[in-house]
């Protein structure tokens, strides 16, 4: 498999959290420059426009803040004994090599796209990173309908233990049909099981301050040939967590990350308000 870069998405996500180090004033929510590493971006990369420092901060404080509430949501269940951690469309997550006290407790699946993990794989042997044996990197072609279920299994996942699954920045890509049997799947993992991951709220729901930049990006989306699919309601969630089977399912919502994450910064930087999270538990 020829190690083709990771899509544009990742790298953007991976230079916003370098970004947030190198000119957000301290305390930083997340301290993330591995992704950078791993990107290897030109010099002139900063002044790229999606990386205008002003211009650009509510989507980079979104993007740390879901970032750092998935690192505590991880490292609480590891506290709980819970010892499998997957990554659907992981891209160029850095948890492995940023929190190895807690994931080398852990096994931890990578799912993504074949030429990404084979570029990832490359790239953290580089590096020196390496790849211990507690980190799969699990190649899924999801074109060609491969099933991830199986790639999982077949990388040494265990679906009859309980194990905490992540899906950020992922769900607005996927028709409301997919995601359902997505996490239909999920919900039928072991007892004490938890899902977290994004999803897109509708225009209405958004700050009004906040809509050109989700028209911006939708716009941006649909032009590279990935357009935005699927928003929902947090009811809309809710109520599908539940009737695909999930025991339990709670809206975390971005102004509670807000509050979790910045209320106390000086410096105005604030979270945009598109993107909400659910987390559910079998």
């Amino acid at each position: 498999m020829a190690a083709a870069a990771p899509d544009a998405t990742a790298v953007r996500v991976a230079l916003w959290r370098a970004m947030h180090v190198q000119v957000d004033r301290p305390p930083h929510v997340l301290s993330d420059e591995i992704g950078l590493e791993l990107a290897a971006p030109d010099d002139g990369w900063r002044d790229r426009p999606d990386m205008d420092p002003r211009a650009t901060s509510r989507f980079r404080a979104a993007i740390v803040a879901r970032a750092r509430f998935i690192d505590d949501l991880v490292a609480e269940q590891a506290g709980h004994g819970i010892a499998q951690y997957v990554i659907l469309g992981a891209g160029l997550d850095t948890f492995a090599q940023r929190r190895p006290e807690i994931a080398a407790r852990l096994r931890v699946f990578e799912v993504d796209q074949p030429g990404t993990q084979a570029w990832k794989r490359q790239r953290l042997i580089e590096l020196g990173y390496g790849i211990p044996d507690w980190l799969r990197l699990v190649p899924v072609d999801f074109e060609a309908r491969e099933d991830w279920w199986e790639e999982l299994s077949a990388a040494g996942f265990d679906p009859g233990r309980p194990a905490v699954v992540v899906s950020t920045g992922v769900s607005m890509y996927l028709t409301k049909d997919a995601t359902a049997a997505t996490l239909r799947q999920i919900a039928g993992l072991a007892p004490g099981s938890m899902l977290a991951m994004t999803f897109l709220l509708p225009a209405e729901l958004v700050d009004e301050a906040d809509r050109p930049s989700l028209e911006a990006a939708q716009r941006g989306a649909r032009a590279s040939g990935t357009p935005f699919l699927s928003f929902y309601t947090p009811p809309e969630m809710l109520a599908l967590a539940r009737e695909v089977g999930f025991k339990d399912a709670q809206h975390v919502s971005g102004s509670s990350l807000t509050e979790r994450y910045f209320a106390d910064r000086t410096d105005g930087l604030r979270p945009s308000t598109g993107e909400a999270h659910l987390v559910a538990t079998t």
